[in-house]
């Protein structure tokens, strides 16, 4: 296929966006979590600086995704049932001649190669973290920790920024500093979304993150090393994911990184399970979170 039956088409407005891919999107909801969630979000002010685009083909059908919001990472989906080879590359090409250049590539592994290897050449000297997608439609039975699951407080402000500053060194991903997550985490004061478990003192935690329209995602999972192998980053999130449920959540979901065995095993004991893998690949040296 001669890529000149491709057409870019770059969005200027997030409403126009959304009425040509949500329901494309929706298709993998779970996939797709992070774009839905960024494009479906009231609370978002859209900025000059996002990247929002499609590819079509000759019909006008959607083929290619594309979404970026600096400093975060390029997000890609590909419509496995309309994929076309040279899709990757013409949006490439595209996005060269736009002068816009992302700072990276989030999306699942295959498509994020494929960019990555037409975009700047490959990956072998770029900074990849691989990570497991992974969803929890039900409960199951898990050992309770010793201690109490509680919200966020004021109080809190002293010791959680820190832990999420600890939480990016541990994920390999840039940290913010203190009090940009001092800022960040005073926001989630008083709505139910932080939540802590505190045997003595605090000991673990999780975040509900963002919103599908059939889903929640859980992020933010951290447990200090000093507090690790006594369950309580399996009871916060148990705690976390049971509350997502009755808030009439059909699903939860999360990233995990897939070289550490010992988070993934903390979910899969929940009963969540591998969708797929994803792999985030940076273009400069800041390697920009997503």
């Amino acid at each position: 296929m001669s890529m000149k039956h491709l057409k870019f088409r770059r969005y200027f407005s997030i409403d126009a966006y959304k009425a040509d891919v949500l329901d494309i999107l929706l298709e993998d909801e779970v996939c797709n979590n992070l774009p839905v969630s960024i494009i479906t979000d009231g609370n978002v002010k859209k900025s000059a600086d996002w990247f929002l685009e499609t590819v079509t083909d000759d019909s006008g059908i959607v083929v290619l995704t594309a979404l970026c919001v600096k400093p975060f990472n390029l997000l890609l989906y590909e419509p496995v049932r309309r994929r076309r080879s040279d899709s990757v590359e013409f949006l490439a090409g595209e996005l060269k001649r736009s002068g816009y250049d992302p700072p990276g590539v989030f999306a699942v592994t295959t498509l994020a190669r494929r960019f990555a290897e037409t975009y700047c050449g490959g990956t072998d000297d770029r900074h990849t973290v691989t990570m497991v997608l992974m969803k929890l439609d039900k409960l199951a039975h898990y050992k309770r920790a010793p201690g109490v699951c509680r919200v966020l407080t004021a109080d809190d402000l002293s010791l959680i920024p820190s832990w999420e500053q600890a939480f990016c060194i541990d994920c390999r991903i840039p940290a913010f500093t203190l009090s940009e997550n001092e800022e960040r985490i005073r926001t989630r004061i008083g709505n139910d979304t932080h939540f802590i478990w505190e045997d003595g003192q605090p000991v673990s935690q999780a975040v509900y993150g963002r919103d599908t329209p059939n889903g929640a995602v859980v992020n933010w999972v951290y447990t200090p090393p000093e507090y690790r192998g006594r369950g309580y980053a399996t009871s916060v999130v148990a705690e976390l994911s049971k509350s997502l449920f009755d808030r009439g959540k059909h699903f939860c979901c999360l990233f995990a990184d897939a070289d550490n065995p010992v988070s993934c095993g903390v979910y899969r004991k929940l009963g969540y399970y591998d969708v797929c893998e994803f792999e985030q690949i940076s273009f400069d040296t800041e390697r920009p979170i997503t």
